[in-house]
């Protein structure tokens, strides 16, 4: 589809000057400021005033995060993930009348402590939905293989084990703060734990068990490849299965190369249902060594509905404009205009980390008569919510068919390319 690129306004923010007294900041007992530590580390902070105002709740934030875990009360203790160098911990304070404290702890992390489980899903300190997916993994406890590995929440003494090394598991909890305490155990008695807070906003809309699932679509032998006409430049491109990098053991890899900002189209039809109104698309993304050249991951699924009309909900990560994007006619069914509205919610997949999976999870309805509402959004555990309704029907001709396109749009002048993998492709409907 074409892209179509918008000048962004810049937001300027008032810089506040009033600094709370240092007496009203949060005292931090754990870690030191410029220490070096391993990750988790434990956090360990408290404030008895701020601005002559008693205390209401106390938290933190890591560097520039928007992710704040916050606790009622006047004391914190917290097991925080971070990556290997430097970070600031935001410890803060709210006051009983709203005044807001603030005590910055710089250190520097040298690495992960030995044995812990790794948790790629939910982030440390993120926001979700119930329920939410964990994923995790070990492959070692104090020097010992591990067996099995498992969860508990909070002070819970419920802990749900599976053996093996691999952990990817569905999470319903209360809205509210919650610790999942991640672990693992050695084949020799070894035990080994990762904690990790996140804050639940409420519950999802959870996908009925009447719905039709399609699971691990990345593995379907259907998979075409095309430029995308409606880019500038051009592409070409290949997908295949493979089982590195991988987490099911059976990824789709998208080996695009594109030059003047080309885009690559790579799609499957996987019902040809023409009544379904909901779905969700959940699927992982590694992006492999180098995101210099892609500017836009575009995830889309597209439906033939009962009037013939192709009903287009498309979605993509867009680093031109740092959004997320989706796809409206500001035209007709018979004479489309098809454009990107940027939402406002931020996406940049130049900004995502390499070499990692990122756990992507988009919610979708439509009417009868063309019109897409976009629900909401969850990128590695964090939900944005949109609900936003705009016209997306198309009279193109296509017959019966869902599809899903997965496209990867080029972002310099130059000859470039990626290599971009995709695992546990589902999609329900209903």
């Amino acid at each position: 589809m074409k892209l179509l690129k918008l000048l962004s306004l810049s937001l300027v923010l008032p810089v506040c000057s009033a600094v709370p007294a240092l007496a009203a900041n949060p005292s931090v007992t754990s870690p030191y400021n410029n220490s070096t530590v391993s990750s988790p580390f434990t956090l360990t902070a408290s404030a008895s005033s701020c601005s002559s105002q008693s205390i209401s709740a106390v938290g933190y934030s890591l560097d520039s995060s928007s992710a704040t875990v916050l606790v009622n009360g006047t004391s914190l203790q917290k097991s925080v993930s971070a990556g290997t160098g430097g970070h600031t911990i935001h410890v803060k304070a709210w006051g009983s009348a709203g005044a807001v404290c603030v005590s910055d702890v710089v250190i520097t992390v040298s690495g992960t402590s030995s044995g812990n489980p790794s948790v790629s899903s939910p982030l440390s300190g993120a926001t979700v939905t119930s329920p939410f997916t964990l994923a995790a993994s070990s492959a070692s406890c104090s020097g010992q293989a591990v067996s099995a590995v498992g969860y508990s929440v909070d002070d819970s003494a419920s802990t749900t084990s599976v053996n093996g090394t691999v952990l990817n598991t569905s999470i319903s909890t209360g809205t509210g703060g919650h610790t999942v305490h991640v672990k693992a155990w050695g084949k020799s008695g070894a035990s080994c734990v990762h904690d990790v807070p996140v804050t639940v906003s409420g519950t999802s809309s959870a996908v009925p068990a009447s719905a039709t699932n399609h699971s691990n679509i990345q593995g379907s032998g259907t998979w075409s490849s095309t430029h995308d006409a409606g880019t500038t430049g051009s592409s070409s491109g290949s997908s295949s299965v493979t089982s590195s990098p991988s987490r099911s053991g059976n990824a789709r890899h998208f080996n695009t190369s594109y030059a003047n900002y080309g885009g690559q189209r790579y799609a499957t039809s996987i019902s040809d249902n023409t009544s379904a109104h909901n779905f969700v698309y959940d699927a992982w993304v590694y992006i492999k060594d180098s995101a210099t050249g892609v500017k836009n991951l575009e995830m889309d699924m597209n439906q033939v509905i009962a009037n013939g009309w192709t009903v287009i909900m498309g979605f993509q990560c867009d680093a031109w404009s740092g959004t997320w994007d989706y796809t409206a006619n500001k035209g007709s069914a018979t004479s489309p205009n098809d454009q990107w509205i940027h939402s406002g919610l931020k996406c940049n997949p130049q900004s995502w980390s390499l070499n990692a999976w990122h756990h992507i999870q988009i919610s979708v309805s439509r009417d009868d008569s063309g019109h897409v509402t976009y629900k909401s959004v969850a990128l590695d555990g964090n939900t944005s919510t949109l609900n936003t309704t705009v016209f997306s029907g198309f009279a193109l001709g296509w017959g019966k068919t869902i599809l899903t396109n997965f496209q990867v749009g080029g972002g310099t002048s130059y000859a470039y390319g990626s290599n971009i993998f995709v695992d546990n492709l589902n999609i329900s409907y209903w």
